[in-house]
């Protein structure tokens, strides 16, 4: 029974709490904050995404008015998380939480662990005010990085380290395997126990390969103002809708000809299944060029899809993987074409994707220039000697 009234307590207290504003992060790191609000983290609500609120208007947890989205969605929206947790009337509400950091700064450097689950994994927040988890090589050891001037060369250099707003833990792992977005990234399963997606848990062990080492690279740029850095780690998220040029080097594309006629091959470096979302879909478009154009085109296509029935369906409804050729975690995917081709024939190779399947733009009613246009990853020539 103490241990119950315990836990109730630590459930309180967690909610209770509110998260500091992420814009007074902005004061000390102009340009991180910068990266972060036009980032999916900031806009990630149902008022700041068009297609989360699409899926949403047609989640069956609408009608039920209980927005189980939240805990990835809107953690930072303290008075909704705690309405959920009490399984009370629990809807987004617009507010200045749910169109400024739904995701916010001080949320995501508070993840102390993550707590495994068989549907979701589970964050776990630390509760020490103002005392905020980061990752720093030289500091990795430091568990509460303080505010103060260093001195060096008989006081006449001086250099200012930590911040004078909160203290800095670098000693959790976490932040540097990248597991801290295990709690929400690594897997969702729906009420069928089919995966809607999944990132295998290995992806978030090897640091030189992480979430964090592809999606949040060292770009150019002081990390605060306080003391100046020549890089920092990127936050504006690269994904499929920022940045995909910083994730397109995981993919390589080669070309060379064969007997038969000639091949392409596709290797994915990444970690993980090149993209997750179920509404994604990957195309590969393929061309002979020779001197009046195109003489051979193909194009092939690469998709995970839901259904039920052996229908394709929403993922909530599915209750099984009906066609899967995704390309996989450090697969290299080869394609043979059986047509001739000459020597200084080019073979043109384009690879991209759409961020929602065509063919379910109209079923979420989303913008088509926004979600149903086709996104270039990567165009290549390749020269028949």
């Amino acid at each position: 029974m103490i241990r119950l009234i315990l836990v109730g307590l630590l459930a309180l207290s967690l909610y209770a709490q509110e998260y500091v504003k992420s814009s007074v992060c902005k004061g000390c790191h102009p340009t991180i904050y910068a990266e972060y609000y036009d980032s999916a983290h900031r806009k990630a609500s149902i008022y700041e995404d068009e297609l989360h609120k699409a899926v949403w208007d047609k989640h069956p947890d609408k009608e039920k008015k209980q927005y189980t989205c939240a805990k990835c969605h809107t953690p930072t929206d303290t008075k909704l998380m705690e309405a959920l947790e009490n399984n009370e009337e629990a809807m987004p509400q617009k507010s200045e939480v749910q169109t400024q950091e739904a995701v916010s700064c001080a949320y995501c450097h508070k993840i102390q662990d993550i707590e495994e689950h068989t549907n979701s994994n589970k964050n776990i927040m630390s509760l020490k005010e103002k005392l905020f988890f980061s990752a720093d090589e030289k500091n990795r050891d430091i568990k509460k990085k303080e505010y103060k001037d260093k001195e060096s060369y008989m006081g006449m250099v001086k250099e200012k380290t930590g911040s004078p707003f909160h203290t800095i833990n670098y000693s959790n792992k976490n932040f540097y395997t990248g597991k801290m977005c295990m709690g929400c990234h690594s897997h969702l399963k729906n009420d069928n126990d089919v995966d809607v997606c999944r990132i295998d848990k290995d992806a978030a062990k090897d640091e030189e390969t992480s979430c964090i080492s592809c999606h949040m690279p060292k770009v150019k740029g002081t990390a605060t103002s306080i003391k100046l850095t020549k890089k920092h780690t990127y936050h504006g998220f690269a994904s499929t809708s920022k940045n995909n040029s910083m994730l397109a080097k995981y993919v390589k594309v080669k070309s060379k000809k064969t007997k038969e006629g000639f091949r392409v091959s596709i290797k994915n470096e990444a970690s993980h299944n090149l993209f997750l979302h179920p509404m994604r879909l990957a195309k590969l478009e393929v061309k002979v060029l020779r001197e009046n154009g195109a003489v051979f085109t193909k194009t092939e296509h690469f998709a995970r899809v839901l259904g039920k029935d052996n229908k394709p369906t929403l993922p909530w409804l599915a209750d099984s993987v009906i066609h899967n050729s995704m390309i996989k975690a450090n697969e290299r995917r080869v394609l043979n074409y059986d047509f001739t081709v000459k020597d200084d024939d080019v073979i043109e190779v384009i690879f991209g994707y759409y961020r929602v399947n065509p063919k379910m733009v109209d079923v979420f009613k989303v913008n088509p220039k926004k979600y149903g246009q086709f996104h270039i990853m990567k165009k290549e020539r390749f020269i028949i000697e």
